[in-house]
């Protein structure tokens, strides 16, 4: 095992077996984070997506929801997650000529005893599937990219605010 013993590691009991977090005792209190990622494309494709000139339809709308269901979702696909009840899930696909593609960002707040970094990652991650699902009628390739936690603010480790480097 690495630096951390057994005892150390909440997701483990004194056996070394999976368990849920207790998160009983802990107070309620605002919780926010922010996750982000990116998708990859041709600039042909890129166009195609912004001219809403693709076979499946409106694929930044049909992404934006599945990643805010997604959200809703995360305790029933990610062991071990506490189901939170979720206060704002806002996700954006944000066009870069740079890239080319998008810059995927979703926001998710809480009032609850654990954070929504999971819920705020999983809302990334889907919408970026869903965007490949959606556009690889025109192009298989593209290439999702970079999901990461860009902030958290609240609950007991406090805040962070990833390295922009």
């Amino acid at each position: 095992m690495s630096d951390h013993s057994k005892s150390n590691l909440s997701h483990l009991n004194s056996q070394g077996e999976a368990q849920m977090v207790d998160v009983s005792q802990k107070m309620s209190t605002h919780r926010q984070a922010i996750a982000g990622g990116q998708i990859r494309m041709s600039p042909a494709t890129f166009m195609a997506i912004q001219a809403g000139n693709t076979p499946k339809g409106d694929v930044l709308g049909t992404a934006k929801i599945a990643g805010i269901m997604a959200a809703k979702q995360t305790a029933n696909i990610i062991p071990l997650c506490h189901p939170l009840p979720l206060h704002k899930i806002e996700v954006k696909l944000i066009p870069d000529e740079n890239l080319p593609g998008y810059q995927i960002r979703a926001t998710v707040i809480t009032k609850a005893e654990t954070g929504v970094e999971m819920e705020a990652l999983t809302a990334v991650s889907v919408a970026a599937l869903t965007l490949y699902d959606m556009a690889k009628a025109i192009e298989k390739s593209l290439q999702i990219e970079n999901i990461h936690l860009i902030s958290k603010a609240g609950g007991k480790s406090g805040d962070y605010v990833a390295d922009q480097a």
